[in-house]
């Protein structure tokens, strides 16, 4: 991160009637560095997102980039890229014709357009597709090339809505390797994802949105040390899926269950190696026959769990 913040949210608030969807925001994100927005479903990104990019005027506060109001001067809105969850892109049309298109859509002079389309083509690492009609391209592929049609002007804030959503690891792994070498050329690259996984890795600061508000905000590791200091989680993965008593057991042996695995429950605790050499015990005792215990440090998707349910705020 170098150099004067190139994009500016203070104070920024806004409603949709008597609901109100940012209650204060402030933000700040410089030329060269990843954000990750954080938050549930309704915590206010997307709105967040359009007030980003101008399509919003907020009720109070102010976002300025570059120095600009992307709502009220085309300029500003001219040096961001928006990359939405959907392909925004011409199916029918390669590659190559979707940035040419995108590049004159966005004013870039006619002579400049061939540089600048193979300039996004390499920085996407999509040359070898430019002549391949997009309907026929993969997901990852795909993806890289709503990137590439984003860049094309050359934007100095780079806005990603859930890029990895549909994709693979490998694509996935690919779509990081791209945003990485944007932040590297100094593009600003602000990012919402539910792939916490992704955030965690590639981030070098995440924001926590909770009912319209920034309520915590940091580099990810930092702010696991901070909220988990030497606890470690457990896992335990159970053989079958426990009945209401086996639940009950487990329950009182500190385990809690994962959103999506009913065999899979965790707890956080200090002596995490111990603790799971208890746990076994305790549960082979109990006749609950566990398929594997691990032990790992925390993640974002604890401390997103204690943000989530206002366990923790800044």
């Amino acid at each position: 991160m170098t150099g004067l913040p190139l994009l500016t949210v203070s104070g920024v608030r806004h409603a949709y009637g008597p609901r109100t969807v940012l209650a204060g925001v402030d933000l700040a994100l410089s030329p060269g560095e990843i954000y990750a927005l954080l938050g549930p479903n309704g915590a206010g990104k997307t709105t967040l997102i359009k007030t980003i990019c101008g399509r919003i005027r907020p009720e109070a506060g102010s976002v300025r980039l570059q120095g600009q109001d992307p709502a009220r001067v085309s300029a500003a809105r001219a040096g961001l890229g928006l990359v939405p969850q959907e392909i925004a892109l011409y199916a029918h049309l390669t590659v190559a014709e979707n940035l040419a298109t995108f590049a004159s859509l966005a004013q870039v002079p006619r002579r400049d357009v061939p540089a600048a389309v193979q300039r996004a083509l390499q920085l996407t690492r999509t040359v070898d597709r430019a002549h391949v009609p997009v309907r026929h391209l993969s997901g990852g592929y795909q993806r890289r090339a709503n990137i590439a049609a984003a860049i094309v002007h050359q934007p100095a804030l780079l806005i990603l809505d859930e890029p990895t959503v549909g994709v693979d690891i490998d694509a996935r792994e690919a779509l990081d390797a791209v945003i990485r070498g944007l932040r590297d050329l100094g593009v600003a690259v602000l990012l919402t994802t539910h792939d916490l996984e992704q955030a965690g890795s590639l981030a070098d600061r995440v924001g926590f949105l909770r009912d319209g508000a920034l309520v915590l905000e940091g580099p990810p590791q930092a702010l696991i040390a901070e909220a988990f200091g030497s606890r470690m989680e457990v896992l335990v993965e159970l053989s079958s899926e426990p009945d209401a008593a086996g639940e009950a057991l487990l329950t009182a042996a500190g385990l809690s269950r994962t959103a999506h695995r009913a065999r899979l429950w965790t707890c956080l605790e200090a002596d995490g190696y111990a603790a799971a050499g208890r746990l076994d015990k305790q549960l082979r005792k109990a006749g609950l026959c566990s398929r594997e215990i691990r032990v790992r440090e925390p993640s974002l998707h604890n401390l997103f769990s204690l943000v989530a349910e206002r366990t923790l705020a800044a």
